[in-house]
């Protein structure tokens, strides 16, 4: 097993798709790959897919694939050799798939609806701003010059537009074909965007919602109460919120996504500097341990795996990070202390006195027979002190649970009776490194194999 709880998740690109690399990136951390559907193709991603499974049946160890669809992104048209802004001119902005003839062009209807006088736009990540006088005239506030194809963030506006395009739907239709664990959808503006998705995503994945527009932070309680997972998504949402407020929204997020019970990742920028240098700044290290400090479930590398120079090394310096802070008693007291809401039934009152019990009897796992993963859940929510074996009959939940914090998922059959779970229990121990005399702590509904149906906790020595 991993010697950390918190996971990590690495996106894969054109530094880290070769399959013995993609194997180096497990070995040295990886527990989650994640797919960017707004680069590749689906021959690219399949191949992909192929390779993290191998890697499974390999080592045993299973591996959630995380699908990441391209969203919404607005942009700017065709500007042909770039347009200066100068400040405090006044620009005109218009429809059009035409060439720019010194406008601001750009090629989406839907953002004229809500252009209004007082309206800030941002361009390439937020490198320059300009403020509407009118549905078509603006001034610029932050010079530069605009270049085809920029983004356009739309500040403290919610966009007519669904969080899936028809792109997306279709990368969506293809995930979900072969197998994707986890659908990230991008620029999620409110809990309608959720619904939509679950229509089409129903049960064979996980939901993960990029928090990046402020309306989602507004209606982040609403958003995570039906998604299964947030990602603090801190590139768009740094541009389209004061680049102040980002750290006190990270911790939002992750605190709420804690009370909810829904794992939150951290990602963008993490060890940023590592795409080129062999060594993160010391600031990056910090930043990736505050993460953890905060409670964060897992954390993310973005372009540091997919086409840095040095992938391997960007995994194994972050599980270093990682393993640092958590052997810094203070996260332990933060957790302790931590209060959370729990509701009235038998799973979050045995999830709830795991969490006392494992720190009473110094138990050294907690072993959850699970169908759904809903079980090894609640138990992770709780933060024991221990390692949390989930164990499924379930080869999808399995790879599921692997993005869950502390977690070390196990596809085995569930017992006949309750003498063949604690034989089932033993027989295990060795096999995720516990020694004779070892505490453990057993957890499992009776009827076995029953969905939901939680209801016994069991205190054993291997």
């Amino acid at each position: 097993m991993r010697k950390r709880f918190a996971k990590i998740l690495a996106t894969l690109g054109p530094a880290s798709r070769a399959p013995d690399t993609m194997r180096l990136l497990h070995d040295v951390g990886v527990d989650a790959f994640r797919l960017n559907f707004s680069h590749g193709s689906h021959e690219d991603h399949l191949a992909n897919i192929q390779t993290i499974r191998n890697i499974e049946k390999d080592t045993g160890r299973p591996i959630a694939i995380v699908a990441d669809m391209q969203g919404p992104k607005l942009r700017v048209g065709e500007m042909g050799d770039g347009l200066e802004l100068r400040y405090g001119d006044t620009v005109t902005l218009r429809l059009s798939d035409g060439p720019a003839d010194g406008d601001i062009v750009h090629t989406h209807p839907e953002l004229e609806k809500i252009l209004t006088p007082g309206l800030v736009l941002k361009f390439d990540d937020g490198k320059l701003q300009i403020t509407m006088l009118s549905q078509t005239e603006a001034r610029v506030d932050v010079p530069g010059l605009l270049k085809s194809r920029k983004g356009i963030n739309v500040v403290n506006a919610v966009l007519p537009v669904s969080a899936m395009t028809p792109k997306d739907r279709i990368d969506l239709a293809f995930a979900l074909e072969h197998g994707a664990d986890w659908i990230a959808l991008s620029f999620v503006q409110n809990a309608q965007d959720v619904i939509d998705a679950r229509k089409i995503v129903g049960d064979k994945a996980g939901i993960i919602v990029k928090i990046e527009k402020p309306s989602a932070v507004d209606d982040l309680h609403s958003i995570l109460s039906i998604a299964d997972a947030a990602m603090v998504a801190r590139g768009d949402l740094g541009v389209e919120l004061p680049l102040e407020q980002v750290p006190v929204v990270q911790r939002k997020i992750i605190r709420k996504g804690r009370e909810l019970g829904k794992p939150v990742i951290v990602a963008t920028h993490m060890l940023e500097s590592m795409i080129d240098a062999p060594t993160p700044t010391r600031a990056e290290a910090s930043d990736v341990a505050t993460a953890i400090y905060q409670g964060a479930d897992c954390v993310m590398l973005s372009a540091e795996t997919a086409v840095g120079r040095h992938p391997a090394t960007a995994v194994a310096i972050m599980d270093r990070i990682i393993t640092a802070a958590e052997g810094d008693p203070i996260l332990w007291e933060y957790f302790e202390q931590t209060e959370l809401p729990h509701e009235a039934s038998a799973e979050d009152a045995i999830s709830r006195s795991i969490e006392t019990i494992a720190r009473t009897v110094e138990a050294k796992a907690v072993f959850g027979y699970t169908r759904t993963g809903s079980t090894v859940q609640r138990i992770a929510r709780e933060r024991p002190p221990c390692r949390i074996i989930g164990l499924t009959p379930e080869s999808g939940t399995a790879s599921r649970l692997a993005l869950i914090w502390g977690t070390h998922p196990v596809v085995t059959d569930d017992p006949e009776n309750f003498e063949a779970m604690l034989d089932h229990v033993r027989s295990l121990a060795a096999g995720v490194g516990l020694v004779q005399g070892d505490r453990i702590m057993i957890s499992a509904g009776v009827p076995f194999g029953v969905p939901g149906t939680t209801n016994t906790l069991k205190i054993d020595t291997v």
